[in-house]
């Protein structure tokens, strides 16, 4: 089984972690674990503004690389079969994409719960991964649980 599991590094991430090891345990798949950093525009490929904006978003994404390797260690140091993967691009077509090129069984996301008017206003990445996916997707919800 391959499991393509996204992660935005909100308190979120930690249960939907959780939650995949669970799985894991029972099953042994192979996970990839990914999260999608969507730069400004003007910054792929192309000259912008001072050198300490592009200096900025560079250490951002260093950062967020960092962070994903570390939990994919420990994933890898509980026996688990991760793979980490740092991508740039539009969040939901570039989890569509990742699911396709690894052809994952499932795709594991969390959901916020933050309510109707934040999804109007926002939107849910959750959503729109369930209304584009031609994949069995898992959402984990995270809703404030009183504790």
């Amino acid at each position: 089984m391959k499991l393509l599991v996204a992660i935005d590094f909100s308190p979120v991430t930690e249960l939907i972690i959780q939650k995949v090891k669970e799985i894991a345990n029972k099953t042994n798949p192979k996970i990839w674990i990914t999260h999608i950093v969507a730069p400004d525009p003007d910054f792929i490929g192309y000259e912008v503004g001072p050198q300490t904006e592009r200096d900025f978003i560079a250490k951002k994404f260093h950062e967020k690389h960092i962070a994903l390797q570390d939990i994919a260690k420990k994933m890898k140091d509980e026996g688990l079969n991760v793979t980490p993967i740092l991508l740039q691009g539009p969040t939901v077509e570039t989890i569509l994409e990742e699911a396709d090129d690894i052809d994952a069984d499932i795709i594991i996301t969390g959901s916020h719960g933050y309510g109707v008017m934040y999804n109007i206003f926002i939107g849910s990445i959750s959503k729109e991964i369930l209304k584009h996916s031609t994949r069995p997707v898992l959402v984990i919800p995270v809703k404030d649980r009183g504790e």
